[in-house]
């Protein structure tokens, strides 16, 4: 009997014990974290510090003379695409519709900040706090979409929806 309810105790602690990092990513940047996709080479002294260059921010350095290229082979793609410069014949229409507003260079930022301030407004709750209760779908429900409501709606304005699965009425 003693096996069994410690069997249960244990099992219950562990299902109590949520991994909330999905839920709360923390990251120190304004963008992806490079070094957990791309490979590192080795570091190496150098033979003379006095030669070392200019440290150049984005750019190549000794060890790593084309961090670009090495990024791209190592997400599957092809580095040699580099050298092509602007924006493809096909994308241009794209691009300058997703423009037409403005760009803003520090978006990343901006929506940082905002969501900070957001979070700061929609805190946990009491009984939220003493449970360990996760706040974040209920934080974010106003913001979340209902895929398949939003399918019909395009649908039931005329539009095609190819991709999507085939309405109930025709399966």
């Amino acid at each position: 009997m003693r096996a069994v309810l410690l069997t249960l105790s244990m099992l219950t602690l562990a299902a109590c014990g949520g991994d909330g990092r999905l839920m709360h990513l923390g990251k120190s940047g304004d963008g992806p974290e490079e070094f957990a996709i791309v490979p590192t080479r080795t570091l190496e002294m150098p033979p003379d510090l006095a030669e070392l260059p200019t440290p150049t921010p984005g750019g190549g350095n000794i060890t790593d003379p084309n961090p670009k290229g090495d990024a791209i082979a190592a997400l599957g793609g092809n580095p040699g695409h580099l050298a092509a410069q602007g924006i493809g014949a096909a994308d241009a229409a794209l691009v300058a519709h997703a423009g037409r507003a403005g760009i803003q260079p520090d978006i990343r930022a901006v929506t940082s900040a905002e969501d900070e301030a957001f979070r700061g407004r929609n805190r946990r709750r009491v009984m939220e706090a003493v449970a360990g209760a996760n706040a974040y779908y209920r934080v974010y429900d106003r913001q979340s979409l209902d895929s398949w409501a939003e399918n019909e709606r395009w649908r039931r304005s005329g539009a095609q929806t190819p991709s999507a699965p085939p309405p109930a009425s025709t399966r």
